[in-house]
């Protein structure tokens, strides 16, 4: 029998509420190493949640979430869920990177010491190892130069590219982005975008919760998309938006692709 590799992150039947609101209502998704998963659908349909939950930003009501087939271990039931060890929340989410919609760099840090902070106080690696590495990632992500200005002085895209050398310099097994593009122009947009591009073709682990269509088609080896809390369609992304089959899914991309 070969041998098959658990991927990076699995959820199986997960439910999210928000007090008497349920947000996400079964919904099963998994992200294989080295793949890149586009989540997509309208305001309120449960991708960023169903993001946070994967991170263990949020606790769930039910269901199962394993991190390299490795099962987060919960006490209590229903809204008392509670992740029981707090040792094992911790050691996966420092290998699940996030990168957020309004790019949280902190304004008192350069870009440089931005990108070091976390693999420095957070994994405790030597000083003079993770400059380095921060440094090529900012060469990586196109703003080599700006090591030492501060998030203030830069443009909304080159502070989500100093988001993304950030995330990369934790050496994680998977990046989460949550709307990575939406509060950008979009001249600025593209620059990210084409970021996002070199690491899906580099075959990183990704999930990227986007309202860029054109984005998901490019990227994605698989697309999931939401609406009301469940999984309405997947597929490959060549399929999803030249074939879709539920109505919901035409109705949003009638809406969403440009003609």
């Amino acid at each position: 029998m070969p041998h098959t590799e658990p991927p990076v992150i699995e959820i199986n039947d997960l439910h999210k509420s928000f007090g008497e609101l349920e947000v996400l209502k079964g919904v099963s998704l998994s992200a294989p190493r080295g793949q890149a998963i586009s989540m997509i659908g309208s305001s309120g349909s449960g991708k960023s949640t169903l993001l946070r939950c994967c991170n263990l930003l949020e606790d769930s009501q039910s269901g199962e979430i394993l991190f390299e087939g490795e099962p987060i271990r919960w006490h209590g039931t229903g809204l008392a869920r509670r992740p029981a060890d707090r040792a094992q929340v911790t050691r996966i989410r420092t290998n699940l990177s996030m990168v957020f919609q309004q790019f949280n760099l902190w304004s008192h840090m350069t870009i440089l010491e931005n990108v070091m902070e976390a693999p420095v106080t957070v994994l405790g690696r030597p000083k003079k190892d993770v400059e380095e590495a921060a440094r090529s990632y900012l060469e990586k992500v196109g703003i080599g130069d700006k090591c030492d200005v501060y998030p203030a002085q830069l443009s909304g895209g080159q502070q989500q590219r100093a988001a993304i050398a950030r995330a990369l310099c934790m050496e994680p097994k998977a990046l989460l982005f949550d709307e990575p593009t939406s509060a950008l122009d979009p001249e600025l947009e593209q620059e990210v975008v084409r970021v996002i591009k070199a690491l899906a073709a580099e075959g990183r682990t990704m999930i990227i919760v986007t309202h860029d269509m054109r984005m998901a088609a490019d990227v994605a080896d698989h697309v999931v998309f939401l609406h009301q809390g469940k999984i309405e369609e997947e597929g490959p992304p060549e399929e999803l938006f030249s074939n879709p089959k539920s109505e919901r899914l035409k109705g949003f991309l009638s809406a969403t692709v440009p003609a």
